[in-house]
């Protein structure tokens, strides 16, 4: 199983998270078809953009908790101050998609930044 990770400065729109989805999809070489959902931190969760783009790629969203992200953030391999300062974790994508990969998932490779969204791919090991 693969999680999508999405971090986002407030307001951004559909178009620009599916572009960075499709960016980090692509350095990993890896399609659509491989993700099972789309997870982001749970103060995201009001923000139109994200939760649009998973309705439009068909995924679930998973909605973070802040403990959550800060229980697999010593598992994360970038690290913002200003994520840091906001949220309290190295990266927003990164945690999210590491928690909700579960207590084996593994980062596919560092976030990716595209403009105002990060997306982070994260496996499940064991799972196929």
């Amino acid at each position: 199983m693969i999680v999508a990770g999405i971090g986002s400065k407030r307001g951004v729109s559909v178009e620009e998270v599916i572009a960075a989805f499709d960016a980090a999809l692509a350095r990993a070489e890896l399609g659509r078809d491989d993700v099972s959902l789309v997870a982001t931190p749970a103060v995201k969760g009001g923000e139109a953009g994200i939760s649009e783009a998973a309705a439009l790629l068909g995924l679930p969203l998973v909605l973070v908790p802040q403990s959550q992200l800060e229980a697999a953030s010593s598992r994360a391999k970038t690290h913002s101050e200003r994520v840091v300062a906001l949220l309290r974790v190295p990266s927003a994508a990164e945690t999210a998609a590491l928690a909700a990969a579960g207590a084996h998932g593994r980062l596919i490779g560092p976030r990716l930044a595209l403009g105002p969204v990060t997306c982070a791919l994260a496996r499940r090991e064991g799972v196929v």
